[in-house]
């Protein structure tokens, strides 16, 4: 049985205003659901992302400012405006294939949006705030980042990557006031999801509530598709003053998927 999702008004009391946050891949998604978040906290966000115009439609929402940029270009990213107080590292793509058959080409690109562009925009980030003494980096990892799966060979390397990553930020940023930690969901009710879905109904001959549950959800406790909201919700609670203590934390928002 498909428990039903969780909706609500915000929990998390948390004061952003006079910081700015940073959100990548906030054109849709877990991104559009941490910028709103922020921004309904009193960051002024920067929504990131390589469609102009969804970048434009939450920026809006949000009261914030729109940058289109291709994270796979390293000079592209070095130009973004890096003085910021809240980095959201969440941007990612998929692809699915045996690792004899996975193309090199394509793994790079993975590893370059979902692990390198973190390391280029948290790097320039620091200097800022560390000079505040007080930081935030949310990397939005995945269940991937704590287990595997087969046929996703960069997309699971990458977020184990982006896991490393994050603590080293958080113990050299811990004397300077910067926390680091992952949130890791499990299956979140995305396009990207979505897309999957219909896919593997296709592949398998099933319908696309089966795919959910006897193959999506298959080592979750929990058996229904997490909502962008909650995992904003766990972002939140992460730049509150009560989450101060908590760094290299990689957080499972997984309904029991990682107690198996």
């Amino acid at each position: 049985m498909t428990a039903e999702p969780v909706a609500g008004p915000h929990v998390v009391h948390v004061d952003l205003a006079g910081r700015t946050a940073l959100v990548t891949g906030g054109g849709g998604g877990i991104g559009r659901a941490c910028a709103l978040r922020l921004a309904a906290a009193g960051a002024r966000v920067l929504v990131l992302d390589r469609d102009a115009d969804a970048a434009e439609e939450i920026a809006a929402l949000a009261g914030g400012r729109a940058v289109r940029v291709d994270l796979a270009d390293p000079a592209a990213v070095d130009r973004l405006d890096a003085d910021v107080d809240i980095v959201v590292n969440n941007a990612g793509l998929q692809h699915v294939a045996p690792v004899q058959d996975f193309p090199p080409e394509r793994f790079a690109y993975i590893h370059r949006v979902m692990v390198e562009a973190p390391f280029r925009i948290v790097r320039r980030a620091l200097p800022h705030m560390y000079a505040r003494g007080w930081g935030r980096v949310v990397n939005i990892s995945s269940v991937h980042g704590l287990r595997a799966s087969p046929y996703k060979s960069a997309y699971v390397s990458a977020k184990h990557a982006l896991e490393g990553l994050s603590k080293v930020v958080a113990l050299e940023g811990a004397a300077h006031g910067v926390t680091a930690n992952c949130i890791n969901p499990a299956y979140v009710r995305t396009a990207l999801v979505q897309d999957q879905i219909a896919d593997q109904a296709a592949t398998h001959g099933i319908g696309e509530t089966e795919v959910v549950e006897k193959i999506m959800l298959a080592r979750a406790a929990i058996k229904r598709l997490i909502e962008p909201e909650e995992v904003a919700e766990l972002l939140a609670y992460l730049c509150a003053p009560p989450a101060a203590f908590i760094t290299g934390a990689s957080i499972a928002l997984d309904g029991g998927w990682t107690a198996n």
